[in-house]
């Protein structure tokens, strides 16, 4: 059966002297292996820099029940990304969001919603012209809503937030895995900035670090098999 749906590139792998598998999140059908013969070859119908890491794809499918390994019979960039591809910063944030959402999406059935979500956010990274410093920390937040474990927030920003119950709390909890002040109120302004008035928001280079470090932190507690996030230094190097 031939279905047409749109898709997000997330990992290749080479298969053999030409074919590649690519792994793709699709809006109807959810996380997706497909096998793209002769992909690497320079005049394929399907190349492989078309599947490069968070690209946008209108994508028409073989769907075959219970197959590991599906088909792609037409794929073309739906948009062409412009800017990600060529700015540094850009570049590293994209390396390091589709690292955590190949992570995170092994673990979801088909959403449209999320997906919408992803799409969009991936296009205002490539459109804006502004600073994208705190893009990803925002985002992280904004994905863990579809993940359903998005922290409860309140107007009162408490003193404290519990990264394994995700709440904030005027107690301190009896672990470690705690933000207090004054990283609670930063990351409380984190959690409620839309992608606009993230740019907005004066973090200072190490308490961006921290945050993140805490952020992956409450990844690990929430996802199973997380594991280790290995762009995370390319990141922090780029942003100092």
């Amino acid at each position: 059966m031939l279905q047409r749906t749109r898709g997000i590139a997330l990992k290749v792998t080479k298969y053999s002297e030409n074919s590649v598998v690519a792994q793709i999140y699709t809006e109807y059908l959810g996380l997706q292996s497909y096998l793209i013969p002769g992909a690497r070859k320079p005049k394929a119908k399907i190349h492989a820099n078309l599947l490069q890491p968070l690209h946008l794809l209108d994508m028409v499918v073989y769907v075959k029940e219970n197959g590991s390994l599906q088909r792609i019979k037409e794929a073309q960039a739906s948009p062409s990304l412009k800017t990600i591809p060529l700015d540094i910063q850009k570049s590293a944030v994209s390396m390091f969001l589709n690292e955590v959402l190949f992570k995170v999406l092994k673990h979801q059935a088909a959403d449209p919603h999320l997906y919408h979500f992803i799409h969009q956010s991936i296009l205002w990274l490539d459109e804006t012209t502004g600073s994208i410093s705190n893009f990803h920390l925002c985002f992280l937040m904004k994905l863990s809503r579809f993940l359903g474990y998005t922290p409860t927030t309140t107007a009162e920003v408490k003193p404290y937030f519990d990264l394994v119950e995700g709440i904030f709390t005027a107690y301190a909890p009896a672990h470690t895995y705690v933000l207090q002040e004054p990283h609670t109120s930063i990351f409380h302004g984190i959690l409620t900035a839309n992608y606009d008035e993230s740019q907005a928001l004066i973090i200072n280079h190490s308490d961006r670090i921290y945050l993140l470090q805490q952020i992956i932190n409450f990844y690990k507690l929430h996802t199973e098999n997380f594991g280790k996030i290995n762009s995370l230094l390319i990141l922090e190097e780029i942003f100092h």
